[in-house]
């Protein structure tokens, strides 16, 4: 029998293949915007040897790099590494819960929105801890339980549209899972070996258009991309003609539209 994290894993992987464009044409933009604030909770400043793990297309990379920061990244995906890459980032493929480096490596590490695209979030979290020195900081940030509405939009399109969630989804194992809030991630650091942990939401806007936010999904990004090119033709239809529909709740000045989301940032200690 396929080991449940495992087949998690593979699931992901498959995901974000070849996928790395279209990501960095959406939701990258997205991604980027917890970015300062987690280099300033990793205490990322000039000189510090930090790691950046799930690097994606380079965006936390660069930032610290700007900061004068000495930075290697990996990603699982190959074509990511080579995103990041071309925009001058030192980055190779890796995969958690094994990075490629000797115990005590980096003053900091910090994963942008990582830790919920692994199968053993406290094994990967423990393999952070271990390539920190004693006192390296490590910061992350994930999605949680509480979500903004613009986090909500493609789900009541897919709902608006009678669109199939796909039964071979693949969710994290619950013996694998934990509380998806502030405390439940600071908890999770704890575990892992971390002091000094904590959390908090954050709350912003994503200002983008309709087209590009459409532009993820269409192309198979993230789990509402599995969910929109799994159906038929005339579904897909609906779903865009649903999205766009209820995007206008979202429209501000311009073509623009403001998507409230959340997320958690947390922080601790080797």
């Amino acid at each position: 029998m396929t080991d449940p994290s495992q087949a998690f894993d593979t699931a992901e992987r498959t995901m974000w293949a070849g996928r790395a464009h279209a990501y960095a044409a959406s939701f990258a933009r997205l991604c980027a915007h917890p970015v300062e604030r987690l280099l300033d909770a990793a205490e990322v400043g000039t000189g510090t040897y930090v790691l950046d793990v799930g690097t994606g297309t380079g965006t936390a990379a660069l930032a610290a790099s700007a900061r004068g920061a000495r930075v290697c990244a990996v990603d699982a995906d190959a074509g990511m590494v080579a995103a990041a890459r071309a925009a001058g980032v030192e980055a190779e493929v890796a995969l958690l819960p094994e990075l490629p480096y000797p115990d005590g490596e980096f003053e900091a590490v910090v994963a942008n929105f990582v830790v919920n695209h692994v199968g053993r979030p406290r094994a990967a979290l423990a393999e952070l801890r271990r390539v920190l020195k004693p006192g390296g900081r490590v910061a992350l940030t994930s999605w949680g339980a509480r979500r903004g509405a613009g986090q909500e939009l493609f789900g009541r399109a897919f709902a608006a549209a009678g669109a199939v969630v796909p039964d071979d989804l693949r969710r994290l194992d619950p013996a694998e899972d934990f509380v998806r809030t502030a405390d439940g991630f600071a908890e999770l650091l704890r575990e892992a070996g971390f002091t000094d942990a904590r959390a908090a939401e954050l709350e912003w806007d994503h200002r983008t258009t309709v087209g590009e936010w459409w532009g993820g999904p269409a192309a198979g990004v993230a789990t509402a991309g599995l969910i929109v090119t799994s159906q038929d033709e005339g579904t897909v239809v609906r779903i865009r003609r649903e999205y766009e529909r209820l995007a206008g709740e979202f429209a501000v000045e311009g073509h623009e539209l403001a998507l409230p989301h959340i997320a958690v940032l947390a922080c601790g200690r080797a």
